[in-house]
């Protein structure tokens, strides 16, 4: 190996925690190599983060090791998601890999399992040999002054001189079999032996996880499943395959050369092309600095101008109140004219200097100062500006502008915001979501700000029965792109009430069925319905299926929503006092009304009024992607504009304390129909079915929503 070529791969052969020549490397699962002190190291502040909750302590361990930013921002990671350990569980080991970034699992036996790489290990030390090609290698068995060795044996691992060597491996001796190479300080052993089953030597070489095993491993230990060759095979296959990428490296010289050639125009290009960046973004800042100083001396101007005139306003009233002192200005002066003893000179006189003195007198009986001392009209309001100002940075075109997916966001007891790229690319690093509750008492606005990792973010911190504004921008690195279109958003009207279908009071398992969870019921129209209309020539009366929350409401104001599926014939909902329940499921008359009676020649719609003041409980009817208003003396008279489309979300909002319920699309938070309600009992939430029909409640948004995904 010559100096050039030693000097070309000295890159490779650096420890990447370390930065300095592999000691001992140690191959990872994912490939990559590492000193095998370096590792311990790197494990220690591992494991003390764990238990310092990543603290900025526990990265002092050792001077050597250099644990990155990144390095400590997976390790905070991990802790967050959780991935501790117990004694419960069996113990891995996870290693945060200086080279891909990524957080490596080591297995049960963590740094024991992990092979040296000798190979690498061999080609550091010929690099350090070349390196330091004047530093002799001393004999290990000289007596002082030691000579300089001539040989060392690799299964003694020492080096000696040509006596020393002679005395310790005399002829005819095993010791003389020894295999013996140049003075080196590089000692392997001759044969690899498995980490997991240390007696065994490896022989096989596992395809699946890309590193040799024994025959232990495959017969019943981590790699029993998995796919392996003979290491005779895997050496001739991977020796080929790596000759032949070495060969096609090699013969692509000229175009690598090219390519350097044009990368370095490419490091002069930047240098340029970061400088001129700076100088743009200097004349820039200059022009708001030269605006700035142009509005702050307009308004030291303004202020100084006014001021002037005030002090000059003020001093005359001055000079007119000394002027009332006695032998002093106006009082001096009328003195002297009570002096004249002319009646006709003195009255001449006298009218208009009376006319001064009431006007004096008038003045000291309300006084006012002739000027205002405060400056509050002079005061700068730089808020907005200094939002503006805030957000300024660097904007690019590469950076999609996100858009918030209204689909996809939810209000309910927390917000969920949820947007994305209109080419589906993930080009930001990360996101700045911003809102404000709209207002219009207030005049200035003041958005509140998060940093998101992914592409949604949920927010509890939100306000009942209040709207909000959202919007969000991108950022990679100092690169960020517009702000997306604001989206108005409608938070639920009240606290929202969490509750369960009630599988127990009431519940016909005959004609409904509830999924395991309770949060869905389902009515089929089969068998039972078809019974009890056979025997009916006439209109067809059919009893209601009900069911009703398992939860009761003492007081206060609450909201739930739910969805109603669209094949839905009949569905009644809304709310019933519990001292009615009994009623409510043993009222044999509670049934839906006919549109038309084949006898009755008429349209029986004008019986909903009837039906509905007869009930137990206060419910409006959907069904057939329709909501239908209750014909009440303030609903509308024409019936077609009691029928409204089926929202996709409906909710219900009981205040007990003004004894009101209201029927929401609660997509929109928008109230369809609101009525008086009995609230002298406790409350619950009620539903009715009939025929094919479906309701689903609506999931509560938790933390499952998140917006960060752990890559782990």
């Amino acid at each position: 190996m010559n100096a050039v070529a030693i000097k070309g791969i000295e890159r490779e052969l650096i420890c990447p925690a370390c930065k300095e020549l592999f000691t001992h490397p140690l191959i990872l699962p994912c490939q990559h190599n590492v000193c095998h002190k370096c590792v311990k190291e790197i494990l220690f502040a591992f494991e003390d983060s764990f238990a310092d909750g990543g603290s900025e302590s526990s990265n002092q361990s050792s001077p050597r090791i250099r644990i990155t930013a990144s390095s400590m921002d997976r390790i905070d990671r991990i802790n967050r998601s959780g991935r501790k350990r117990n004694s419960l569980t069996p113990r891995s080991t996870l290693f945060p890999c200086p080279s891909c970034q990524r957080d490596i699992d080591l297995g049960e036996r963590g740094i024991n399992g992990l092979f040296r790489n000798f190979t690498l290990e061999t080609i550091v030390e010929r690099y350090r040999q070349a390196a330091r090609a004047a530093i002799a290698i001393m004999c290990d068995f000289c007596k002082p002054p030691p000579q300089e060795s001539t040989k060392s044996c690799m299964d003694c691992s020492a080096s000696y001189c040509n006596e020393c060597f002679k005395i310790h491996h005399p002829w005819g001796t095993v010791k003389a079999q020894h295999e013996y190479v140049g003075p080196t300080t590089n000692f392997r052993p001759k044969i690899l032996m498995c980490p997991e089953h240390e007696m065994e030597r490896v022989n096989m070489y596992c395809e699946i996880c890309r590193r040799p095993v024994c025959h232990l491993c495959k017969l019943g230990g981590g790699h029993a499943n998995h796919r392996v060759t003979t290491m005779s095979t895997a050496y001739k296959t991977l020796k080929e395959k790596l000759s032949k990428d070495i060969e096609y490296l090699i013969s692509k010289e000229s175009q690598v050369k090219a390519h350097i050639t044009q990368l370095d125009l490419l490091l002069k290009e930047t240098e340029c092309n970061s400088e001129r960046a700076k100088q743009e973004a200097s004349q820039s800042f200059e022009k708001l600095y030269h605006v700035l100083e142009e509005k702050k001396s307009a308004a030291l101007r303004a202020i100084e101008t006014s001021k002037n005139i005030r002090l000059e306003k003020l001093q005359t009233q001055v000079e007119e109140y000394q002027g009332l002192l006695e032998n002093n200005g106006l009082v001096g002066y009328a003195q002297e004219v009570l002096k004249e003893t002319d009646p006709s000179c003195f009255v001449q006189t006298a009218k208009q200097l009376h006319v001064r003195i009431q006007k004096a007198t008038e003045s000291l009986k309300s006084f006012r100062p002739a000027a205002e001392t405060t400056f509050e009209d002079f005061v700068v309001d730089t808020a907005k500006q200094e939002d503006i100002l805030g957000d300024l940075s660097f904007h690019s075109n590469g950076l999609e502008i996100p858009e918030i997916n209204e689909e996809q966001c939810r209000m309910y007891n927390k917000a969920l915001i949820s947007w994305e790229c209109p080419e589906k690319t993930d080009s930001a690093d990360i996101y700045v979501l911003e809102y404000h509750k709209l207002n219009k008492e207030e005049e200035s606005v003041t958005w509140q700000k998060t940093e998101v990792c992914g592409k949604s973010k949920v927010l509890s911190d939100l306000d009942d029965d209040s709207s909000y504004a959202f919007r969000v921008r991108g950022y990679k690195g100092s690169i960020c792109s517009p702000w997306s279109r604001e989206v108005i958003m409608h938070t639920p009207p009240a606290p929202v009430f969490s509750f369960l279908f009630d599988d127990k009071c009431g519940y016909n398992n005959e004609h409904l069925q509830l999924n395991p969870r309770r949060t869905s019921v389902e009515s089929r129209a089969g068998f039972p319905l078809l019974l009890g209309s056979e025997r009916l020539q006439v209109g067809c009366y059919t009893t209601l299926d009900y069911i009703i929350g398992d939860t009761g409401i003492a007081k206060g104001k609450h909201f739930w929503a739910f969805t109603v599926e669209a094949y839905s014939y009949l569905v009644k909902v809304g709310v019933v006092p519990s001292n009615k329940i009994q009623k409510l499921f043993h009222n044999t008359h509670d049934v839906t009304s006919p549109r038309y009676e084949q006898d009755s020649g008429h349209d029986s719609g004008s019986e909903d009024a009837f039906f509905d003041s007869s009930q137990p409980c206060t419910l409006v009817t959907l069904g057939m992607k329709k909501f239908f208003i209750p014909a009440t003396p303030a609903a509308p008279k024409d019936p077609a504009s009691r029928i409204l489309p089926l929202p996709s979300c409906l909710g219900i909002c009981l205040d007990c304390d003004r004894g009101r319920v209201g029927f929401y699309d609660a997509g929109h938070m928008k109230c369809l129909y609101e009525c008086e309600v009995d609230c002298s009992g406790l409350m619950y939430p009620a539903f009715a079915l009939m025929g094919g029909a479906a309701v689903h409640l609506e999931e509560a948004v938790t933390a499952k929503y998140r917006e960060y995904h752990d890559d782990i």
